[in-house]
């Protein structure tokens, strides 16, 4: 059904740095505190891993005109560099990971973003350090502006030092800084939800992305909530949140390209904005990509694979010589096709049929006609000779109208 050989071209890395000072009360990804002491041994494993890939990768060629008729060939090559605290990286450990992930992607031509906590890069310096080393983009965790929440979240800053830790990134050079925010939280108010997004447009970030209050059962967070301790707001309001960012970015100029990421743009009749996240189009548009470091999911159809999660682990057998490969989970066509409906859906431009045909081989209707007939005339999803998106109805139950592909 695919199109997309093994050897195909890789344009997209994914590096995962998994320490962290503390570990937030919300976040179950894989991090780990206090075990500054593994960053040599981790990074000479993670660049061994790096250096194991070099043989699939592919001269990256730069990626071609933008049109409406979005496709994977129309994203810059990226690098990602998530966590886990990716800053707490001294920039000579850092410098080591982007040599050997430029021998993968090109750092010169590629989209290279690095996500920090404001706590951990008040230094001018070492964000200079950043950009001389090639990162181009930065990613800042803020998500709150009221200092109670916070503390709450288990954050290790506060919001006058995340608006610095803005302003010292414009300062050294950055052209281009997202900010993550949070809603849902607990003890927050619609009020007060909109008093922050009256001030962070004033910001002038280039970049949003604003996620809703998940609570996962390994998390302190979710005991205090099953408990009673801590209150979060209930589904209704939380909606309504959502509506008051839609109506806040709108009125500042961002523009909305996918559920949850907004952005700045120098062209308003371009597929997606100026800002918009490149590394995370490629997600969404079922691109593949590679993946390194402890608990890293990488995609190269017709496999996933996830590595081992510990740091200890990850060290031991990547030092060993071996794969630090955890699990590899087996793709079919149907999977693929599935895959790239429900993630593409999630953009505004949603899916056409040229990516569909590109990615998965075949047209759209040939897999799933019956399924967007019968969507449409709920009216969660509309048509037109580019392709199909969902309507303003559907993006408030995205998920249900995803588990259709499923």
């Amino acid at each position: 059904m695919s199109n997309n050989q093994p050897g195909a071209e890789v344009r997209h890395l994914y590096i995962h740095i998994p320490f962290c000072h503390r570990r937030c009360a919300y976040c179950d990804f894989n991090t780990y505190a206090n075990m500054e002491d593994r960053m040599g041994a981790y990074v000479t494993a993670l660049c061994a891993e790096l250096h194991s890939y070099a043989p699939l990768s592919r001269a990256v060629a730069p990626p071609l005109p933008m049109t409406a008729d979005l496709t994977r060939a129309m994203l810059r090559p990226t690098i990602f560099l998530g966590g886990g605290t990716p800053s707490m990286l001294p920039d000579a450990l850092m410098a080591r990971v982007l040599s050997a992930a430029d021998a993968i992607v090109p750092l010169d031509i590629a989209e290279v973003t690095v996500e920090c906590n404001p706590g951990t890069v008040l230094a001018r310096d070492y964000l200079r350090a950043l950009r001389d080393l090639g990162v181009n983009r930065i990613s800042l965790g803020v998500q709150s502006l009221h200092d109670p929440t916070l503390r709450v979240l288990g954050r290790i800053h506060t919001a006058a030092e995340a608006y610095a830790s803005f302003n010292d990134a414009r300062a050294a050079g950055f052209r281009s800084i997202n900010l993550d925010f949070i809603f849902g939280l607990p003890g927050q108010t619609v009020d007060r939800w909109e008093e922050t997004l009256r001030e962070i447009v004033t910001w002038g970030a280039d970049h949003f992305a604003l996620y809703a209050l998940i609570l996962e059962e390994r998390t302190p967070l979710y005991a205090q909530v099953i408990s009673g301790r801590v209150t979060v707001p209930d589904d209704d309001a939380t909606a309504m949140m959502y509506e008051c960012a839609l109506e806040h970015f709108a009125a500042a100029g961002y523009v909305q390209y996918e559920i949850s990421n907004w952005a700045r743009t120098d062209d308003p009749s371009a597929p997606v904005p100026t800002h918009a996240c490149h590394h995370n189009l490629a997600y969404w548009l079922n691109a593949d990509y590679l993946a390194a470091g402890a608990g890293a999911h990488g995609h190269r159809y017709p496999q996933r694979y996830v590595n081992v999660m510990g740091i200890d682990d990850y060290i031991a057998r990547v030092s060993a010589g071996e794969s630090p490969v955890a699990e590899i989970t087996a793709l079919t066509p149907r999977d693929l096709a599935a895959e790239t409906m429900f993630m593409g859906l999630r953009l505004n431009i949603g899916v056409s049929t040229t990516h569909f045909r590109d990615r998965c081989g075949v047209e759209m209707d040939a897999v799933f006609g019956a399924e967007l007939a019968e969507l449409a005339d709920l009216g969660l999803i509309e048509r037109d000779e580019r392709g199909v998106r969902l309507t303003s109805r559907g993006r408030m139950i995205g998920n249900r109208v995803f588990e259709r592909f499923v």
